[in-house]
């Protein structure tokens, strides 16, 4: 049998962390986003209840289905394997408090590799590695997630989501739960969950009345962007996914007898244009002739029934996100992996990016602070070009980045989706986040690439 063990010290109580992971969210926020795991059900972490996930890419993935044992209330529990890809697997959670108000989390695992010794030969090493990677992410995010839950007032809050099932809203979503707040769902198709609410702009049904007294409502809801070639009906689904859906949701908001304090209805930094070098914040002037400018301006506007309605509506205008589960980083990982990657365009046009925990914890810090009203810029601090963006994710990747494809092949191979997304240059810093005090867990662009592609050299 072999043992693998991390430990890290965390700045809170060990109960505290044991009731984060005895939440609902709590595997979503853990499992790493570069691994392909989906969870499947979870009864709970108490002794007899079963969690069931699957690992691995369609018809190859493995159904792994884990038993708990030995639950201490606030102090440990253990998962056992029912069946799945090892022939024995046994985790210990445990929760110590500490010196000066720390908690020591540690993690032991007992497995023995498939198939016997010669699995051990094969994989022993490769195991060794990804199980060390894994819980240097997963004790990273107990700690960012703890730490943001900490920084704002404590108490259970209901908000609201539409996109919940998007990668950001998805994210969010389980970020929320595991704080102890209720999250419902607006869906298009009828549930039987209590905590999903029908809200379908096409045929017209909404249960805006179960809307009555929520908290917070974020507006994450959109046709993707991303096509080969924008046709004028996915330009129409583009706009109206999100200028009508914003329209009807605000009108539906406004209408509340007890209304929600905050919506934040997004928008992205396409508002802004191809500006070169031009260093802008929320206080700059906006684009106002290609598509993605202008529907973003009307996005944003569509949100102004509810503002008027004395809601405090806050827009959060969105860089690219960094996200090792896809993303705007899902085709580029093929071909950077594959050491075909390299800058797009111009290699000096800027990229203002975010981690994709920064955006969750920008969202919530948005959600607490009264003073955040309007556009709120949501990207790092620290915007790069291609010749920054390429070498740094090729250093992660341990891969060259030679290639420079040609602006006018992008042009060529892709017409108004390269002129709108890919090719222009947005030197764009989060004033407004920074004015109002969140501090940012991922400032460092190589950093957030370690983080969210399990490549920290742990």
């Amino acid at each position: 049998m072999q043992e693998f063990e991390y430990t890290s010290f965390i700045d809170a109580a060990a109960s505290e962390l044991f009731a984060w992971h005895e939440r609902p969210g709590a595997f979503e926020r853990l499992a790493p986003p570069w691994m392909p795991m989906r969870l499947e059900s979870s009864e709970g972490i108490r002794d007899g209840q079963e969690t069931v996930l699957r690992l691995g890419w369609g018809p190859l993935a493995v159904r792994w289905v884990a038993r708990h044992q030995d639950y201490h209330e606030g102090a440990a529990f253990t998962d056992v394997q029912v069946s799945g890809p090892f022939e024995a697997w046994t985790h210990v959670h445990e929760f110590e408090d500490h010196d000066s108000g720390r908690c020591k989390v540690t993690d032991r695992i007992f497995y023995e590799p498939p198939f016997g010794a010669a699995g051990e030969w094969m994989a022993g090493g490769h195991i060794e590695n990804t199980l060390r990677e894994q819980f240097a992410y997963r004790h990273r995010i107990l700690r960012h997630d703890s730490g943001l839950h900490g920084r704002y007032p404590q108490g259970s809050l209901t908000i609201a989501i539409t996109g919940a099932s998007g990668l950001i809203g998805s994210t969010l979503a389980a970020f929320l739960k595991t704080g102890g707040h209720r999250v419902i769902q607006l869906v298009r198709r009828p549930s039987t969950s209590k905590n999903d609410v029908l809200w379908n702009t096409t045929s017209g049904v909404r249960e805006k009345e179960k809307l009555e007294g929520v908290d917070a409502v974020v507006h994450l809801a959109g046709e993707n962007l991303f096509a080969p070639r924008w046709t004028e009906a996915k330009k129409r689904r583009i706009y109206d996914s999100r200028v009508q859906g914003t329209k009807l949701l605000a009108r539906d908001l406004a209408g509340l007898s007890r209304k929600p304090r905050v919506f934040i209805s997004s928008s992205a930094i396409g508002i802004y244009g191809d500006r070169g070098d031009e260093e802008l914040t929320e206080d700059s002037d906006v684009d106002h002739d290609a598509f993605l400018a202008r529907l973003c301006l009307d996005w944003e506007a569509a949100a102004d029934e509810a503002r008027q309605a004395g809601i405090r509506t806050v827009h959060p205008r969105t860089g690219l996100v960094i996200s090792g589960a896809g993303g705007a980083l899902g085709p580029m990982l093929p071909l950077f992996k594959a050491g075909l990657g390299g800058r797009l365009g111009i290699p000096e046009a800027y990229l203002s990016w975010i981690a994709m925990d920064d955006v969750v914890g920008a969202i919530y810090h948005a959600i607490y602070t009264d003073d955040i009203t309007g556009p709120m810029n949501l990207t790092a601090p620290a915007p790069v070009t291609w010749n920054e963006f390429a070498p740094a994710l090729g250093r992660v990747l341990n891969r060259p980045t030679f290639v420079t494809v040609p602006a006018w092949l992008i042009r060529a191979a892709s017409g108004e989706v390269a002129e709108n997304v890919i090719l222009p240059s947005a030197r764009v810093f989060p004033g407004v986040l920074e004015q109002t005090g969140y501090e940012f867990l991922f400032p460092d662009l190589e950093a957030s690439f370690r983080h969210q592609l399990g490549r920290t050299n742990v």
